[in-house]
């Protein structure tokens, strides 16, 4: 367990939070801090064809230790962290033998980690966790995959007796703004298939996920005095604020969950002449999804339509982009590789939690580029903020399933979950 901790520690230290405003790959020159590093590990554990390229992107082999011919898999995580929320100067903390009661995690801010709030947590009685210190994000969002995967790799290289196939790891940058399989070599990489360790709590397993777009809608307006404004002046955030009266109020993060969609505006910054609103669209059905993004553009034309006389041009500017779709469509003729996943799970007496994704992965993006990627736990919970943590013993639990993932895929004939509908 030790050494897990330990090499969870030495990744979330690091910072490495993405920069969704910056154009280059990576976002960020701190990420090359933990990419370097990582080589270097991979290296020192005896990984083969270890590579970095110029964007940061890394891949490494291991090799198979089989005769026959087996299937070439993949392991994926992402270094960045996301820039919702500092992580910078991460310090955790590690809580052994959790009592299900309130977690301290600042004194001096009074920030507590609270089962009250946080039901998850009573999952957890009696292992170890760990927690941020109150001022930053944790970092398992995917440094918890990143461990899991290179401690996983040393497992097998230290167990030769373990048989399995050639395997390939891939470590990306910038997922956290949807840039992570941007400049990924799906054909370098040269694996059948993949799986992101990249989910949240023990036992998931996901091949679904949202179709996602990006909506940037700029308002304009006019600036006049106030004591002379009646009848000249437009003010531009007040035309945002009834954009956004103007989407439906029960489809947001907080009122929805499962296959329900929704809009999230998560940036607004405006003055009299301008304010920018900045939102996402997400549906896990393509028709739905269509239908949202055409809801931004007739409220739009609404909007213009109403000032267009007064302003005498678009008073607003909607720019949308599609930016990942469900990986369902890719993943189901290959649904196999799912039931492998699972067949590992149960073989490790996880009870698998399949479900779609209320949110994306590289494997989202990675499956229409010719590599299926269902997701798989990384162990985490409470992503992106001050109240993120991790059990160790999920991260274990998900060694040993990439483990048995390797063992199943190498035997000469794995045996898979028979369907329901093919047992009499």
């Amino acid at each position: 367990m030790q050494h897990i901790i330990d090499r969870f520690i030495s990744y979330v230290t690091v910072d490495t939070e993405s920069d969704p405003n910056s154009t280059t790959t990576p976002s960020t020159a701190k990420q090359w801090d933990l990419a370097n590093k990582l080589v270097d590990e991979l290296k020192q554990i005896g990984m083969q064809d270890v590579t970095i390229d110029d964007k940061s992107y890394i891949m490494a082999t291991l090799p198979s230790n089989v005769e026959h011919e087996v299937p070439t898999v993949g392991f994926v995580a992402h270094f960045d962290t996301t820039p919702d929320f500092t992580g910078a100067n991460v310090k955790p903390q590690i809580v052994e033998n959790y009592d299900g009661k309130d977690i301290v995690l600042n004194a001096a801010e009074n920030i507590i980690l609270s089962p009250s709030y946080f039901k998850d947590l009573l999952q957890y009685k009696g292992q170890t966790l760990i927690t941020t210190d109150g001022t930053t994000l944790l970092g398992a969002d995917d440094k918890a995959g990143i461990t899991e995967i290179v401690t996983a790799m040393e497992f097998l290289i230290n167990n030769p007796e373990i048989k399995h196939g050639k395997i390939r790891v891939g470590f990306t940058p910038d997922e956290e703004i949807g840039r992570g399989a941007h400049h990924f070599d799906v054909e370098k990489f040269g694996a059948e298939w993949a799986y992101t360790m990249d989910g949240s709590q023990i036992g998931e397993l996901e091949y679904e996920n949202f179709n996602a777009a990006g909506a940037k809608i700029t308002f304009k307006g006019k600036s006049v005095h106030p004591g002379y404004a009646k009848g000249k002046m437009i003010n531009s955030m007040i035309i945002a604020n009834d954009f956004i009266n103007a989407l439906p109020e029960d489809e947001t993060p907080q009122e929805t969950k499962g296959y329900e969609g929704f809009y999230h505006v998560h940036h607004l910054k405006g003055s009299i002449e301008e304010t920018v609103l900045e939102l996402i669209i997400r549906d896990h059905s393509k028709k739905k999804f269509e239908k949202r993004k055409e809801k931004i553009e007739k409220i739009t034309a609404k909007i213009n339509k109403k000032f267009a006389k007064q302003f005498g041009e678009d008073i607003v500017i909607a720019e949308i982009n599609d930016q990942y779709y469900n990986m369902k469509e890719k993943v189901v003729p290959v649904k196999h590789i799912v039931d492998i996943a699972e067949k590992a799970m149960k073989e490790v007496n996880i009870k698998p939690l399949i479900k779609p994704i209320r949110g994306g992965t590289d494997g989202c993006q990675l499956s229409y580029m010719g590599l299926p990627c269902p997701n798989i736990f990384a162990g985490g919970h409470n992503f992106h903020g001050k109240y993120e943590y991790v059990p160790v013993e999920s991260m274990q639990k998900a060694v040993e399933v990439i483990v048995k993932i390797a063992e199943l895929t190498a035997q000469p004939n794995y045996s898979l979950p028979i369907p329901k509908s093919k047992k009499k």
